[in-house]
């Protein structure tokens, strides 16, 4: 991320003005797909990619907004019907209203940001700038009262009611809670977490963006939300204490195959055993077993892929790659149907991985998947 463009940019739009700069990562999720509405557990970290903002208070209630990656200029009032029409600058509005209705006394300021999170690509991007304005507003207007969990759910409520997009809040949690050489195992049910150490020595973080996006996502995710909770049901009905998939066990799924369908016993018996991974990956880690780590990346792609069903063509190709290479871990990262692999590689293999599956996936599919290195990093900041 480069502060200085920013700052560049931000005195040339603003009459030569300096104001604080405020950065916040994207973010990756090594293991734990579709356990979130599941009750169980995910497990995020923040990247070195993420956005960088300048702000400065104008003693205006506008806010005065340039995008420079997008080249756009937007100016908006703090009211709930100034809401401003481009997509871009409604993450910031909202990140303001949601502020407001915290109790915040926020006022107009000046900003322009920037960001090196591939946009698309499943690290959160989105999440990345309203926890940049979310931290930054906080120290400006509420001198830092408000707490970290707070801040997450205020980003979780901009794209909620500003953004029309119903997500849960792990993207905003990495974003603000990230540190650098740590994973962090969020309960979706509690909501407490904890840090486990993630310095991989002799291996490489690796995303391998397939470029594809394919359309059917949203009515697939609501069927397969639904297909759990026809499993928990008839679960219920022989142990009353039961709320999610969470709470069950593989014995008690088998109790109940033949009263569900088979679809619906696959998701379930995916989501069953994806929650206890990430259990398991916590603990190899914690051993620095690394080898175990991605053994338990590869069982989570082969569930999403055959069990869930969210993978597609592109993906299980990427991962078949990945083993024939001899990479330590693979799987689809993120909900399915397109985006990216996560790889875990050995530094040895990495260069010959990555021009294997770039050639051989041109080749198949007449487009190179695109390569980002990530390392794990620290939250949202202020870094001037």
């Amino acid at each position: 991320m480069d502060i200085e463009h920013v700052r560049s940019l931000f005195a040339k739009h603003f009459d030569g003005a300096t104001g604080f700069v405020y950065a916040s990562p994207g973010r990756i999720n090594l293991i734990g797909e579709h356990t979130d509405y599941n009750g169980g557990f995910v497990f995020p970290g923040a990247i070195d990619k993420g956005m960088i903002a300048e702000i400065k208070p104008n003693q205006t209630n506008k806010v005065r907004a340039y995008s420079i990656d997008l080249k756009d200029y937007a100016e908006f009032g703090l009211n709930e019907e100034d809401a401003p029409t481009a997509s871009w600058a409604r993450y910031i509005f909202g990140v303001c209203r949601e502020m407001i209705k915290r109790g915040v006394d926020v006022k107009g300021f000046d900003t322009a940001f920037a960001g090196d999170v591939p946009l698309g690509a499943g690290m959160s991007s989105s999440a990345a700038l309203e926890s940049t304005y979310a931290f930054a507003l906080n120290e400006l207007f509420a001198e830092g009262r408000i707490d970290k969990f707070e801040l997450a759910k205020v980003g979780q409520a901009t794209e909620h009611n500003y953004c029309g997009v119903n997500c849960g809040i792990m993207d905003q949690f990495a974003s603000l809670f990230g540190k650098a050489g740590s994973l962090i195992r969020l309960d979706c049910r509690s909501m407490e977490y904890q840090y486990f150490p993630f310095k991989p020595e002799g291996y490489r973080l690796v995303l391998l963006d397939s470029v594809v996006k394919h359309e059917l996502a949203s009515s697939a995710y609501n069927k397969r939300r639904q297909s759990c909770e026809a499993a928990v049901a008839a679960i219920r009905k022989n142990h009353p204490h039961v709320e999610f998939l969470r709470d069950c066990t593989m014995e008690m799924l088998d109790a109940v195959k033949t009263a569900i369908s088979e679809e619906d016993y696959m998701r379930a018996e995916y989501v069953i055993a994806e929650i206890q991974r990430v259990l398991d990956v916590c603990d190899a880690l914690e051993r620095g077993d690394y080898e175990t780590v991605g053994q338990k990346m590869y069982e989570t792609h082969h569930g999403m892929s055959k069990l869930y069903e969210v993978s597609c063509e592109e993906l299980d190709f990427l991962n078949d790659i990945a083993k024939e290479c001899g990479v330590t871990g693979s799987r689809v990262m993120g909900g399915g149907f397109g985006g990216c692999t996560i790889n875990l590689v050995k530094d040895e293999l990495h260069d010959a991985f990555i021009a294997k599956a770039q050639a051989d996936f041109t080749a198949k599919f007449g487009v190179s998947p695109k390569v980002y290195d990530v390392v794990i990093s620290d939250g949202a900041r202020r870094l001037a």
